[in-house]
């Protein structure tokens, strides 16, 4: 797709869509940071031995052999409960082409990821194996469920399918109705996550060179398989198939070149911060689709940490993070406050530091415990840990006005 704008703009919106922008520019949030020049936080960077001793005890407990941890991706949360929900899965698609399995666990993966933005604390969704479940959990069973039932398909006999135009057509009363919303089981931004997929069907649609001449969301699948070189695929081509494609599907974000920045916002010391969470949330759940395709990934930690409420929790919550003044805690703060792009921006540099430590306490490469392992082990789980200590609802520590389109 043609973009317009200067060259000059066309540079900075490829590098605000680069892993290196992210970490260069939280890096100068964390520069200031340490500097004692930010507004709302401080740091106390001798607690990052407690924040690592905690990591390294929920790992150790979840994966006794620490280099057998999965990546931190959706396909995590599919079997909660103990219920075997991929196998089910797989065994549903085995019939089908090894180009439609793909697309099927690739449609799985992004819609059940875009529906996963924070739940609320008094959300839950009762599982037709008769367990309760809430938060990411929940939100992963419900979407598994719509899915596998063949809620986004638009051919009774070809259930396992996203399709385009019925992504077009998603309305809040049919996310309600598979999220089980009730005035009594509420669920933060309904309107916000019909939204987004309505969205999704459009740039689906919109671009063809990326989804296929007949647009199908897990067309994204076939595309990156088709950029393997000699059976590897960089981790970077992932983010970057997933930020052009899905880019417009983000709502009133700033826009550069004609196209929406997504998950960036704006600091006054350092300009543009990206982050691009759910984009790097769904990288990361990609790999083992891709992988059960016949890729060989590489370069996973050039790829950053989620700047998200759990691992910004953890943060928080072990006093690394020193909240400068009292109205960080008790007011709610939306996702383009300085306050949340401070804790956001403050996460991620912390986030390679851990891992850092991490690996060389558990003797461990880069290669053999990346970010996305980091985080599974790990971070994302300490920070639950740690929340469920301090906060009787295990909710995060910072209340953010969310649209369920970022956190």
């Amino acid at each position: 797709m043609p973009e317009a704008g200067t060259p000059a703009e066309q540079a900075e919106l490829a590098y605000l869509r680069s892993p290196r922008a992210i970490r260069e520019r939280t890096e100068a949030l964390y520069a200031l940071a340490r500097a004692g020049k930010l507004q709302h936080f401080a740091l106390d960077e001798t607690r990052l031995t407690y924040v690592t001793e905690r990591v390294l005890q929920v790992t150790r407990s979840e994966y006794p052999d620490v280099q057998r941890i999965p990546y931190h991706g959706r396909y995590r949360h599919f079997d909660v409960g103990g219920v075997p929900r991929l196998s089910a899965f797989d065994r549903k698609i085995a019939q089908l082409s090894a180009a439609e399995q793909v697309m099927a666990r690739t449609e799985l993966v992004i819609t059940s990821v875009l529906l996963d933005a924070g739940a609320g604390a008094d959300w839950s969704y009762r599982g037709a194996d008769g367990g309760s479940y809430s938060r990411s959990e929940g939100l992963a069973v419900a979407s598994y469920d719509w899915f596998a039932s063949g809620g986004l398909s638009t051919d009774p006999n070809a259930p396992w399918r996203a399709d385009t135009e019925r992504l077009e057509r998603v309305t809040p009363a049919d996310v309600a109705a598979a999220f089980q919303v009730r005035t009594d089981n509420p669920l933060v931004g309904v309107e916000g996550r019909a939204a987004l997929l309505q969205k999704l069907g459009r740039a689906v649609r919109a671009r063809p060179e990326l989804f296929g001449e007949e647009p199908r969301l897990g067309g994204l699948a076939l595309h990156l398989l088709r950029q393997a070189d000699g059976g590897s695929l960089p981790a970077t081509a992932i983010l970057r198939g997933v930020i052009e494609g899905l880019g417009e599907i983000w709502p009133g974000r700033e826009t550069l070149c004609g196209q929406n920045l997504g998950d960036v916002f704006r600091h006054s010391a350092v300009g543009r911060v990206p982050f691009h969470k759910l984009s790097q949330w769904l990288t990361y759940s990609l790999c083992e689709p891709l992988e059960a395709a016949g890729v060989t990934l590489t370069g996973l930690s050039e790829l950053t940490g989620l700047a998200e409420y759990r691992n910004g929790g953890l943060f928080l919550d072990a006093g690394v993070l020193v909240p400068k003044h009292a109205a960080v805690l008790t007011e709610a703060h939306a996702v383009h406050s300085e306050v949340v792009v401070e804790w956001r921006g403050l996460t991620l540099p912390l986030l390679d530091r851990t891992a850092a430590e991490l690996r060389k306490q558990l003797g461990l490469t880069e290669e053999q415990l990346p970010l996305a392992k980091v985080l599974e082990g790990g971070t994302w789980r300490a920070g639950r840990v740690l929340a469920r200590e301090q906060r009787a609802d295990g909710g995060p520590p910072l209340r953010i006005v969310s649209d369920g389109t970022v956190f």
